[in-house]
């Protein structure tokens, strides 16, 4: 038996985000708040989207299910990553660092897939909309939303079992928050090529395919938008796709840049910027893209405002 302040030997060691400086507690409080913020936030546009029975459309249960992806990749990295800022090593074992590497794989590529999906949405939704209901009736919509989930998972546990397959003979300091990928990479001691371009390819397949996907969707959304007649119709759709791409540029952004590249290009720093941008700002971020712009979003938060009052004054 080990003490709890013991590492073995075969555990690895995260070297957190930031050197140990007289500012480190500072950059743990905004992260702590980021998560606050994040959880919160997700939460709920979600706890909205159940309560309101006007979003309870297709558009807003694939909205849902994001902002329960965005709560699961926080709980995943924070809690562990706040931990390394207050001791002088953060120990995880390979089994803890196994099922973090899943797990942010599964929620990264269910993200990724479900954006492409959302895509399609819109697109049904304003080029078809009279076979809307039945092309995304809520027995499609559930179909879609396990695809996602079963195609992700399954992505995830064979690129997490050929990563902890790999054998790591030498240092194991992770120079990285969490347990990532790129980051594992680093630290094999045996020719990695093929187990690299296995990487590249499954993130041709699972992000260039959905944001084409997403591109040849949009490419039809404004062409419909442009024979509009009239100019709400024409401002409502815009604002409600403005919404979707931002979310799509910031999240395939990040992925494309950590993931289609080969190791040799990667430096820790960047890769710490760019795995803190998805994993913590996109989650904090999206519940505001999604309801500051939303005129149904915010309009459902103020008649619960409004009920909560009443509620008080009786």
């Amino acid at each position: 038996m080990r003490s709890g302040n013991e590492t073995s030997s075969a555990d690895f060691i995260l070297l957190g985000l930031l050197s140990r400086t007289n500012a480190h507690m500072f950059f743990l409080a905004l992260i702590l708040l980021a998560f606050i913020a994040a959880l919160s936030g997700n939460a709920l546009l979600i706890f909205l989207i159940q309560v309101d029975s006007s979003l309870h459309t297709p558009m807003y249960f694939f909205l849902s299910q994001l902002a329960f992806m965005d709560i699961c990749q926080s709980l995943i990295v924070v809690p562990k990553m706040a931990v390394g800022f207050q001791t002088s090593d953060n120990p995880i074992s390979p089994t803890g660092c196994g099922s973090q590497i899943f797990l942010v794989l599964t929620i990264g590529v269910s993200e990724c897939l479900l954006l492409a999906v959302m895509a399609y949405d819109r697109y049904a939704a304003i080029c078809n909309p009279l076979q809307y209901p039945v092309l995304l009736s809520r027995k499609v919509c559930l179909a879609l939303t396990s695809g996602v989930w079963i195609a992700a998972s399954a992505d995830a546990l064979i690129l997490t079992a050929s990563t902890m397959h790999l054998p790591y003979c030498g240092s194991k300091e992770i120079n990285h928050f969490f347990c990532e990928v790129p980051a594992l990479l680093k630290l094999s001691c045996s020719d990695t090529s093929q187990y690299e371009t296995l990487l590249f390819v499954t993130g041709t397949i699972l992000l260039l395919i959905p944001s084409s996907t997403i591109l040849a969707s949009y490419a039809c959304i404004l062409a419909a938008v442009l024979r509009m007649k009239s100019t709400k119709g024409q401002q409502k759709a815009l604002a409600t796709c403005s919404s979707h791409l931002t979310v799509v540029v910031m999240f395939y952004g990040a992925a494309i840049f950590m993931y289609m590249r080969p190791s040799s290009y990667h430096s820790p720093e960047e890769d710490k910027i760019v795995s803190l941008f998805y994993t913590i700002v996109t989650p904090v971020l999206n519940p505001f893209i999604y309801s500051l712009r939303n005129k149904d979003v915010l309009g459902s938060l103020r008649k619960w405002f409004g009920r909560c009052r009443a509620f008080q004054k009786n």
